[in-house]
């Protein structure tokens, strides 16, 4: 897989986790027809192109260089797009794993496992705590990087005030223990959406176990979100590396672009976390996203982007890079440093779509 770099010491647990093998060896009929069903892509946004359509149309935009047109110097040579499908693709694989994690809480009380760890979810959120407050109060967060700012008021009564106006919505929230690790930094207008309606019951049970009734917790997949509001904050911590895993990833990781897009208030932030790509090559998707809208190398209506991105008249891209989690270890490889999991924020403009 693209960007994978676990720490050698971890390489064992990450083979018995992420399973990829050929597409022809993978899947049977019946998840072929299964994936078919579960990430079918439907005309959400008020166009009249029928599936087929928008996803050849999609298709066509991915090889007339969506991902290849950037200059952006990326800390690889090249983009790895040749990324083998996996189960952690298939809506079917998640529906089986929170089902099995749904039966454990009720018999056992567990909670199911936290994608990326305790520890990085924690850092994520109280990471997501200073980008916001930072933003606040005007510091040029690019150039200095979040983690080196000295906040004013810090804890105070006026960034916990700062903190509820937001508006988050997390994106395949699974057990939505990171919305909980939200709401204990003093954020209240909480979304968790994942297509996986038996991790919204585990989310919502959750929830309501640990005294965090106000959350809300609803089926909806981001690809073809029915959701009619927008967010200042959204978060992504490992969705869109479970999508580019699908047979159909390429394709299917520009349409997650549109729809969050969509999704995103102006003004607002878009929080990554990924462990199949790093920070440069989430920089460089998103660049080379924008760039073929802007260039109208792409058809807006088939991605579900504003129509303000893919314009001519919109010269500036709707999302530019802002910041990213700088604390994570480090590990060399071949003389090549990475850390096994990258956190990019990026700053939506105050175009309206």
């Amino acid at each position: 897989m693209a960007g994978i770099r676990w720490h050698p010491e971890d390489f064992d647990h990450v083979q018995s986790r992420v399973q990829t093998v050929a597409t022809a060896e993978l899947f049977s009929d019946d998840d072929r027809s299964i994936a078919a069903d579960s990430w079918s892509i439907k005309s959400e946004y008020g166009s009249t192109l029928d599936d087929e359509q928008r996803n050849a149309d999609a298709s066509a935009a991915l090889f007339a260089g969506v991902f290849g047109t950037s200059d952006y110097s990326s800390d690889k040579d090249e983009r790895d797009t040749d990324v083998e499908p996996s189960v952690l693709g298939l809506q079917s694989h998640w529906d089986a794993t929170y089902a099995d994690d749904l039966a454990n809480f009720h018999e056992h009380g567990h909670v199911g496992e936290i994608w990326f760890g305790v520890e990085v979810m924690d850092s994520v959120a109280t990471w997501t705590v200073r980008l916001c407050s930072s933003l606040k109060q005007g510091h040029n967060i690019d150039q200095e990087g979040v983690t080196n700012i000295k906040l004013e008021e810090e804890n105070s009564e006026a960034t916990a005030k700062e903190l509820a106006s937001w508006s988050v919505l997390d994106i395949g929230t699974g057990n939505g223990l990171f919305l909980q690790a939200l709401a204990k930094q003093g954020f209240s207008d909480l979304t968790g959406t994942d297509y996986s309606e038996a991790a919204v019951e585990l989310a919502q049970n959750l929830a309501i176990r640990d005294g965090f009734t106000s959350i809300n917790f609803l089926a909806d997949d981001i690809l073809e979100s029915k959701l009619q509001r927008q967010f200042r904050l959204i978060n992504d911590k490992g969705t869109l590396d479970a999508i580019g895993l699908h047979p159909d990833g390429a394709v299917k990781r520009i349409i997650y672009w549109g729809s969050v897009s969509k999704l995103m208030a102006p003004g607002g932030l878009l929080v990554i976390t990924s462990c199949n790509s790093t920070k440069d090559e989430l920089i460089e998707e998103l660049n080379s996203y924008q760039e073929s809208l802007i260039d109208g190398n792409s058809n807006s209506e088939v991605l579900g982007c504003p129509a303000s991105l893919a314009s001519n008249n919109a010269p500036q891209p709707l999302f530019h890079y802002l910041d990213h989690v700088r604390t994570y270890p480090t590990f060399t490889f071949a003389g090549v440093e990475g850390s096994p999991v990258a956190t990019v924020a990026f700053l939506r403009s105050h175009i309206q779509s």
